[in-house]
């Protein structure tokens, strides 16, 4: 199943729909027979769970108030989180080693996940322009991550349950501004622009990624290809990632984590490489979906 934040091309309100046959959508706000959840709010049917799973599935058989893909808006799949998307740093070997090159003493890998967070306001929409300031950074990068969206809530949720917290899956580009970054010496500044964080195209639910562990990441930029890799090369996996993630912190339905990006950034380049106005830049994870963000003036 895949559901989408969208709003009619003419104009409207953002509203929850149903990707049907690849090419429709079901707008759920149109379809009636009282939805266990608010058909305008992603999050409100995240925390439905099965009850709203169920109720989606007899409307996908009915097969009413279908709208053509392409004469929709696309919005980010959670327009605004409620909290900061959840971040792993250093979570493929190959670039936290292309990596360090650019660090000036030497970092052992971790043995626990380095988490980091990119602003509620950071997220924008699977096709929409990031913006370019020259007078804020030269150095925008790039970085695909598969996108995990949690389901049922909890705190100290044990590894071996962890998979059950999972609602499904989205496709991130943790977009990162690397001359602020090294300018305040940490992470969550340089990663926290507005519209630094394209999302979607949609939210694969977990039932419909049957190895979330073997999934191909790509990168291009105007057709080149800059990354290219796969989730098996994850360094801690996702069960790993939201235990330790839900140690002492209460996850809640809704909440986003990016679950790291592989080697091919583009700072780790001889000579570097950034985005720069005008720029096409894909991000893709396979079975979930493609963003496509030109980045702006």
């Amino acid at each position: 199943m895949r559901l989408v934040t969208f709003s009619p091309q003419a104009g409207g309100a953002p509203r929850v729909g149903m990707l049907r046959d690849g090419d429709e959508v079901i707008d759920l706000t149109h379809v009636g027979g009282n939805p266990p959840f608010d058909p305008a709010d992603m999050v409100s049917l995240i925390a439905a769970g099965g009850k709203a799973l169920s109720w989606l599935r007899d409307i996908a058989s009915k097969g009413k108030d279908l709208v053509a893909l392409d004469q929709v808006r696309l919005h980010a799949p959670i327009p605004r989180p409620s909290k900061n998307v959840y971040c792993v740093g250093w979570n493929y070997l190959d670039h936290f080693q292309e990596g360090a090159k650019a660090r000036p003493q030497k970092v052992d890998l971790p043995e626990h996940p380095a988490f980091f967070s990119k602003a509620a306001t950071s997220v924008t929409g699977p096709r929409d322009a990031i913006p370019f300031d020259a007078g804020v950074s030269r150095q925008i990068d790039w970085e695909v991550e598969l996108g995990l969206i949690i389901g049922p809530g909890g705190k100290n949720i044990p590894e071996a349950e962890a998979m059950e917290h999972v609602f499904g899956y989205t496709v991130i580009n943790d977009v990162s501004a690397r001359d602020i970054q090294r300018r305040h010496n940490q992470w969550f500044k340089g990663k926290s622009l507005d519209g630094s964080c394209p999302m979607g195209p949609w939210i694969v639910t977990a039932d419909a990624v049957k190895d979330p562990d073997n999934l191909r990441l790509r990168t291009r930029v105007n057709g080149a290809v800059k990354q290219d890799s796969s989730t098996s090369y994850l360094y801690f996996k996702l069960p790993r990632i939201i235990a330790e993630l839900s140690l002492g912190l209460t996850l809640e339905p809704g909440d986003i984590i990016a679950t790291g990006t592989p080697s091919g950034v583009g700072y780790a380049r001889t000579p570097p490489e950034f985005l720069k106005p005008g720029d096409v830049l894909e991000t893709e994870v396979e079975g979930i979906g493609l963003l496509r963000n030109r980045i702006g003036a």
